[in-house]
């Protein structure tokens, strides 16, 4: 299976794996079926917000990796978040049981084991399972992530773009489903109507489609992730009172149901993340650990402004002090843009029983650099709990490939007993916060409640208007009238100066100009997947 000496390469994985800063070990290398726990392969904390790819076929290892990687960034103060697809990772709640077998293979591989459990805060999509219920409000969610959840094309998609525009310069604050349901429906009614009719308008057929998507996501249970009290990303950042990074488990009880939804809501957790935390730059260990599971489903027929938002956010969070790991079944499952940028490489084994198995299994071997294993044969017999690593070293390049076989968890590896669960998150200091879901007065409430006598419907310019003004008094030295001649009243101007041209053609250039500026430059911008401008809710 190599192509030369197999000291000189458990030597040069040896000294490649070496390190001066703290590390998580990840196991031994292995050559010929033989573990040699003297090539300890190790991956550097402060290279782990170069973000990384976790790969291999079902059954193969990839969730007692995650777990693995979890509990050791968990131990070294690194708060982690992770996806429980299967309720497997549970199993952190409770310490390992040990055994004579699971006890032999740890000593092999160098790993000095000890039963633990790990502190670990239980959540939720909007309620659906056990934990605590996390929810996003429908303006801070943004149009973007919800035409990905509604499945809109991309016609729709900046419809329903220009209605999140409107709302936002109207005042009408969207938290759930119903308010945007009561926009749209203002905005293709006769009163409504007028106010994008400089922006091209709305189509009742366009807005039909979304209004009948937005029937869909209700049908299937999805209105209770939307609304308030909205979920606090500063919350995954936090640790337990012993000093350990606390261990974010997100459980999905229904991911097939909602697999749409479950995806896109992890990428609003990175742009709302990206959006508060501040630039850090090279850390000895990074801020957060963020495990995307099924990463598959971000990518599946995604549109082009989505896929370059994921590509934009996975390389401009890293100087933010986050990593990402996206877990999937093949790397062909990663757009090549965002395949270059995940520096770090857990690749488990691979099947090859069709055609198309063969096809990415060589395309996966192609993303390896040059090795002295025949990768194609170790990725088609590599057992369970073995992987090929290779990870960016402490000063900057990669190690070498690496046949390894992993460490195993302290924790239990399977589900904790529902007991367990269900005291923890009763215990939860976040319960009591995010439980009961609040129904706030928003563009829902003031689109339905009969407005006063006096009152005007929503413009839909406000804060532009706002901001007009004050440029054009910035620029002009005046409110609205002409600043007064240097000269007497009736005093034709000096030889050479040409005659003023009549101020109403000026005034309306200048009314157009600074009420674009204003809508550039006020608080109505968006951000990563066009989600709303982040409010401060930090409360830890």
């Amino acid at each position: 299976m190599v192509e030369r000496d197999g000291s000189e390469l458990i030597a040069g994985i040896s000294s490649g794996y070496t390190f001066e800063g703290p590390s998580i070990h990840l196991g031994a290398a292995v050559l010929d079926g033989e573990v040699y726990p003297e090539a300890a392969v190790r991956l550097p904390l402060a290279m782990m917000n170069r973000h990384g790819l976790v790969a291999g076929a079902t059954g193969t290892g990839k969730t007692i990796t995650l777990q693995v990687m979890a509990e050791q960034l968990s131990a070294q103060g690194v708060p982690v978040f992770l996806a429980d697809i299967k309720g497997d990772l549970t199993g952190l709640s409770t310490p390992g049981p040990g055994g004579e077998k699971l006890l032999a293979r740890t000593l092999s591989v160098g790993q000095q084991w000890s039963a633990r459990s790990f502190p670990v805060e239980y959540f939720s999509l909007g309620g659906h399972g056990a934990g605590v219920p996390i929810r996003a409000t429908i303006s801070e969610f943004g149009p973007l992530l919800l035409s990905r959840v509604m499945d809109l094309n991309e016609t729709q998609e900046s419809s329903l773009t220009l209605i999140f525009h409107y709302a936002d310069l109207a005042g009408l604050e969207l938290l759930n489903l119903a308010d945007l349901r009561a926009v749209i429906s203002f905005l293709t009614s006769d009163e409504g109507k007028t106010a994008l009719k400089d922006l091209g308008g709305l189509s009742k057929a366009t807005a039909g489609v979304i209004l009948r998507e937005l029937i869909t996501l209700e049908a299937q249970d999805m209105a209770r992730f939307f609304g308030e009290p909205e979920f606090d990303t500063a919350d995954l950042l936090r640790q337990a009172p012993d000093g350990r990074g606390m261990i974010s488990c997100l459980e999905l009880p229904t991911l097939l149901q909602t697999p749409q939804l479950f995806s896109t809501f992890l990428m609003w957790l990175v742009a709302d993340l990206f959006a508060d935390l501040p630039e850090v730059g090279d850390q000895d260990k990074p801020k957060l650990v963020f495990f995307l599971d099924e990463a598959h489903l971000l990518f599946d027929d995604a549109s082009k402004e989505f896929l370059r938002s994921i590509q934009t956010s996975v390389r401009l969070i890293r100087s933010k002090g986050v990593g990402i790991f996206f877990v999937t079944q093949t790397p062909r499952d990663v757009p090549a843009d965002v395949l270059g940028q995940l520096a770090n490489r857990v690749q488990h084994a691979l099947r090859a029983f069709t055609p198309e198995d063969a096809k990415a299994l060589k395309a996966t071997v192609s993303t390896f650099p040059t090795s002295d294993y025949d990768l194609a044969e170790v990725l088609t017999s590599a057992g369970t709990g073995e992987a090929v690593v290779t990870v960016m070293n402490d000063r900057g390049a990669p190690t070498p490939v690496a046949w390894t076989r992993m460490t195993s968890p302290e924790s239990t590896m399977g589900p904790s007993a529902p007991a367990v669960v269900e005291e923890i998150v009763r215990a939860s200091p976040l319960r009591t916060h995010y439980e009961t879901a609040i129904d706030s007065h928003s563009a829902f409430e003031k689109l339905t409640t009969p407005a006063p006598p006096s009152a005007t419907p929503p413009r839909a310019q406000p804060a532009a208007d706002d901001e007009a003004r004050r440029i054009e008094e910035s620029i002009t030295g005046h409110r609205g009238t002409p600043p007064p001649s240097s000269g007497p009243a009736g005093t034709p101007p000096p030889l050479g100066v040409p005659t003023p041209a009549p101020r109403q053609q000026d005034g309306e250039l200048m009314e157009f100009a600074v009420k674009a500026a204003g809508a550039i430059g006020a608080e109505l911008a968006r951000g990563l997947f066009g989600t709303q401008r982040r409010r401060s809710r930090r409360r830890w």
